[in-house]
């Protein structure tokens, strides 16, 4: 372009902007700092389609509100591996205005209601434990973790402060038929089938939320003058404009990662697992007991997850490249299977492979774009960390959907440190059921208790639980990804003992006595509401046939 080319283009555009000024249809403000009216949404699958349900229900669509497009490619399939979910979704799902009937049959929905893990502590038969989705009863009133004590001998932490884990351990439901939708005896997350839930969640965000929905691949990035992204150039559909884009493209992090070159930071030296062999099973008896809970089991250089739907079982195994090969990781899961399933059909088993880098992306939003789901980072499913992030920074971006560039500016600053704090948050979680691990039988046990591996904040959380149990008060902030009461599951749950302090506390005869009334009602409250549920198929089944009442 020669030089008179660039000094007419300028002019003109100078002219215009005067034009519309002079005009009064926007001023140098709105110019310069113009209103977020329409996100672009990168990427479809559960994360996608959850950030544009999210939005929608919240803002409203076209005419009335922001306008959402989401544009995904025909050309990627829907990994589908990820099908476990956190209580959270429950509220998610009300919110965009879902059926919990229609969502428990359109996509082979179960309940979960807790996480159960097997031979993490020892390794040994019977070494077992469940992290339910309750509450010690009386949390807010007492640390009961502190008078269990005088009964660890006698039951299990879990037991002896919530009725769940019994619920889980006899295959029951956690609701009646007669429970009204998105409520429960007690609480709850999913199981579902991840492919079907990102088809059905498409369904009701173009016909109920009105998102306009594109199906072609991105070709390039046009960028403004300060940096943002200005518009997407498609293959058929021409150019994409947009104020806020959000990169939901998955691993590929097409938006942050490799447009704005945002460095994926990783993590693996403190969580080692950088693999996955994920395979459908089905149920042997299509009758058979539905588990209530996912179940986490430990292997040589990694673990096992075990999920129960309706009609099948999703079951993985996640494991280190670093001490173990594809090749006898592959022999592992196979052996696993080969429990439930038979030698014959286990063999014949074929796996999705999946591999990654554990960590996250150094900065979540930069300029006007924002990375949500696996764009934004991945560690590993254990506790279903992955979704519920998914939710909170919809959640996040919807709930603080900024007014114009300005503002975003400010949002964008706060969206970063939060979720700086959630992925440490969740790797210290994580982290824990790795630490306080007595196997000893592989190196990749072994060095995860090493010191180097272990990171400073959970040091020092040692420290301090060494001698004081973890309570709520701790908690940082109002919306923990995980309470402290998770934390008192895991600890208690794998044996940890917390020391009593050189200085004895003074007792408290009337907190004893209340602690005592409440392990007491909790016995007789788990026996009450076993002889209530129905089992974990019943329910599945009768809602299936009859549907649950409305709100």
């Amino acid at each position: 372009m020669n030089k008179g080319t660039t000094k007419e283009a300028t002019t003109n555009e100078a002219t215009i902007k005067d034009a519309i000024v002079n005009d009064g249809i926007m001023n140098d403000d709105d110019i310069n700092n113009p209103a977020v009216k329409h996100i672009v949404i990168v990427g479809g699958g559960s994360a996608g389609w959850l950030v544009a349900g999210t939005i929608a229900a919240e803002h409203g669509n076209g005419d009335e509100g922001v306008q959402i497009t989401l544009i995904e490619s025909p050309d990627i399939k829907l990994v589908g591996v990820g099908e476990g979910t956190w209580p959270t979704m429950r509220a998610t799902l009300k919110k965009m205005g879902i059926s919990e009937t229609e969502f428990v049959r359109e996509c082979d929905v179960a309940f979960k209601q807790a996480s159960k893990f097997c031979k993490w502590t020892t390794g040994e038969e019977g070494d077992e434990y469940y992290h339910p989705f309750t509450l010690p009863v009386g949390y807010r009133e007492l640390n009961l973790a502190e008078y269990w004590k005088a009964y660890s001998n006698e039951i299990s932490f879990s037991d002896a402060v919530c009725v769940q884990s019994q619920v889980c351990a006899n295959h029951m439901g956690p609701k009646l038929i007669t429970t009204p939708e998105f409520s429960g005896i007690t609480n709850y997350a999913y199981h579902l089938d991840a492919a079907k839930f990102a088809v059905y969640l498409r369904k009701h965000c173009i016909e109920k939320l009105g998102v306009k929905h594109i199906t072609d691949n991105v070709i390039g990035i046009n960028s403004a003058a300060n940096g943002d992204i200005r518009s997407l150039a498609t293959q058929h559909s021409g150019e994409l404009r947009g104020d806020l884009f959000v990169d939901c493209t998955g691993l590929t992090s097409l938006l942050l990662g490799k447009h704005y070159q945002v460095p994926l930071i990783s993590k693996k030296e403190f969580l080692f697992n950088d693999a996955a062999l994920a395979a459908q099973v089905p149920y042997l008896d299509p009758e058979c007991p539905i588990s209530s809970n996912t179940i986490s089991t430990a292997q040589s250089a990694g673990w096992v997850w075990d999920i129960g739907l309706q009609t099948r079982r999703g079951v993985g195994y996640v494991y280190s490249r670093t001490h173990i090969s594809d090749e006898d990781a592959d022999k592992e899961f196979r052996a696993y299977l080969t429990l439930t399933i038979g030698k014959e059909k286990a063999e014949a088993t074929e796996f999705q492979k999946i591999k990654f880098t554990p960590g996250h992306r150094e900065v979540f939003w930069k300029n006007n774009c924002v990375a949500v789901g696996l764009a934004a980072g991945f560690i590993e499913p254990l506790e279903a960390s992955a979704i519920i992030l998914i939710e909170l920074s919809a959640k996040m971006i919807s709930e603080q959907l900024p007014a114009d560039r300005n503002a975003m500016t400010i949002v964008a600053k706060r969206f970063n440190d939060v979720f700086t704090y959630r992925w440490n948050h969740i790797i210290n979680f994580l982290k824990l059921h790795y630490v306080l691990s007595k196997r000893s039988g592989s190196q990749y046990w072994i060095d995860h208790r090493n010191p180097d591996s272990i990171p400073q904040s959970l040091q020092e959380l040692q420290a301090l639980w060494k001698y004081q149990i973890p309570w709520f008060y701790d908690e940082v902030h109002m919306e923990e990804l995980f309470p402290l009461a998770s934390f008192q599951y895991i600890l208690y749950g794998m044996g940890y003992e917390t020391a009593q302090r050189s200085t004895i506390k003074k007792p408290n005869p009337a907190a004893l006595e209340r602690a005592a009334e409440l392990l007491r009602d909790n016995i007789r409250k788990t026996n009450e509401v076993m002889k209530a549920l129905p089992t974990h198929r019943e329910i599945v089944n009768k809602i299936k046939h009859y549907g649950l009442q409305k709100i």
